[in-house]
């Protein structure tokens, strides 16, 4: 049992997942900080009704994600101490900002705001939750300020052995974070947006079937009510808005991901152009885009450039996505190997710190399948999850959704695609800086880099490693269990969901309907 391979996998397994929560968290944030916006400012029923609603599943998803967050922690200290020292003097203080400063402000204020409804000011309610939401945008951006470094080292310099910050400025400057950042912002945007329109769509969906609404001879919605606050007018209203709003938030995000993302590709085409290399399977220098490359199995799979078979390729747009024109050449993996070997050495170093691999030959090709497909699965996604939302705009401009069956659950699907495409390319921009931890930067500091082979904890053997893997993949498989069953319950009870006061009956005293309300009641 190799350690580095099932510590690769334990970190994977626990970051992929977590990392399912996060853009969930500041999207849907954003989105119920606006609607609240929008009730304070105009009164209107179906926005207090939307804040409520899409604030119980924001709530439920930030529980979550704290829960599965606190692992990340400990996992580099038990399975990564290597990396923990080599990086330690420099991610000290962008962590330190993300646990003191935003998570603090964001934990407080999310406090103030669960407990403060009906207690303090609106204006001042409102206050609380927008500081919470950009609190979760700064922890994003002091988190990411400490994955760019990782992909760019940048304001440090070689003492002892280790790198030391000597510049907060220039890692906080760092342009690798700044095109991160707003890229990791949007596609949190997508997913919310996604969100917000395939269940919407789902309600909508209920209400026709239960014959609730309905349509007139030009197909344009004739609303109707139950009689109940929970299935009235103003709850097609609060479906209605919900998917629109997600439909057009989803379009925006998938413009800004698209032109966040070329911009990060031309960044990473110099500083890790062996990743975009081995993400458009380019072998041999070239300007064409592979829109579709497979491998040669009988040679036993993508292990080599020997083993890719071109299938369909767009000349020149390789070159526009590198350099904005259509002719200067992106070097391939052919060329780039030597170069690689010639700067860093073609083996491992003889030191103990790497164990039985100590001296072995260094493999500067990422696994080209995880790479390739992690990069087009990315942009598949994201492409078929603005797709959805345009389509669903188009479909419900007259006010409601069809009664198609297949239809819906196509919407249901489709809420998984932006997840889909902030996932695929997690991956791809993790696994495609291997084999380094710390990715070397090639503007004159290329001794500040870290093999992934030196990073694992030296004192953890393979059983250990196995262990906790077991383990904490089956914690996280209970807690995901356990949110789709809390997300399903309260997506499916609807606006009573978060708003239990619509439906109580009328004749319940103001004392009673007082400590109904209040969330603490069980304690006192």
């Amino acid at each position: 049992m190799d350690p580095l391979e099932l510590a690769r996998w334990q970190f994977g397994i626990t970051t992929v997942y977590h990392f399912l929560m996060v853009p969930l968290t500041i999207g849907l944030g954003i989105v119920v900080a606006t609607l609240q916006t929008m009730w304070v400012r105009t009164g209107k029923e179906q926005y207090l009704r939307m804040t409520k609603f899409w604030a119980k599943l924001f709530l439920i998803n930030f529980i979550m994600g704290v829960a599965t967050g606190i692992v990340q922690e400990f996992q580099f200290g038990m399975a990564w101490s290597e990396y923990s020292r080599f990086v330690g003097d420099v991610f000290g203080a962008p962590l330190a900002m993300e646990a003191l400063i935003a998570f603090f402000a964001e934990s407080t204020f999310l406090g103030i705001w669960i407990f403060g409804w009906g207690r303090i000011r609106k204006g001042l309610h409102l206050a609380a939750l927008w500081i919470a939401v950009i609190a979760s945008v700064f922890s994003a951006f002091f988190i990411l300020a400490a994955n760019s470094w990782m992909q760019h080292p940048v304001g440090t310099e070689m003492i002892d052995g280790r790198p030391v910050m000597v510049d907060i400025w220039a890692v906080l400057g760092n342009d690798t974070l700044w095109a991160a950042f707003p890229h990791t912002i949007a596609g949190a945007l997508a997913v919310a947006g996604g969100f917000l329109v395939g269940i919407a769509w789902w309600h909508l969906w209920r209400r026709r079937v239960d014959g609730i609404d309905s349509v007139d001879e030009n197909g344009r919605v004739i609303v109707g009510t139950t009689g109940s606050k929970g299935r009235d007018e103003v709850d097609h209203k609060v479906w209605l808005s919900s998917l629109r709003w997600g439909g057009w938030i989803a379009l925006v995000a998938f413009l800004g991901t698209a032109f966040t993302g070329h911009w990060q590709a031309q960044l990473m085409i110099h500083q890790q152009p062996m990743k975009m290399a081995s993400a458009e399977a380019a072998c041999h220098d070239g300007t064409a885009f592979s829109v579709l490359s497979i491998a040669d199995l009988r040679g036993g799979g993508a292990t080599t450039c020997d083993d890719i078979i071109g299938v369909f390729e767009i000349p020149g747009l390789l070159s526009y996505l590198a350099y904005s024109d259509f002719e200067t050449e992106v070097k391939g993996v052919n060329t780039l190997i030597p170069e690689y070997q010639e700067k860093y050495g073609p083996h491992l170093p003889d030191d103990p710190m790497y164990g039985e691999r100590a001296g072995a030959e260094i493999n500067y090709l990422p696994i080209m399948e995880v790479t390739y497909w992690g990069f087009r699965l990315m942009i598949t996604f994201g492409g078929l999850a603005a797709l959805a939302a345009a389509i669903a705009l188009w479909i419900t401009r007259k006010g409601t959704v069809p009664e198609s069956r297949w239809l819906k659950n196509l919407a249901l699907l489709s809420i998984w695609a932006p997840f889909g495409a902030n996932t695929a390319g997690w991956i791809f921009t993790e696994m495609g800086r291997q084999p380094f931890v710390v990715a070397p930067n090639p503007d004159g500091m290329d001794q500040i880099f870290m093999y992934t082979a030196a990073a694992v904890s030296p004192g953890v053997d393979g059983r250990e490693i196995l262990f906790s893997l077991i383990v904490l993949t089956g914690i996280y498989g209970v807690l995901l269990v356990v949110e789709v069953l809390l997300l399903t319950r309260y997506v499916r009870g609807g606006v009573p969901a978060g708003m239990p006061e619509l439906t109580m009956d009328e004749d319940i005293d103001d004392e009673d309907r007082k400590d109904r309300d209040d969330v603490l009641a069980f304690a006192y």
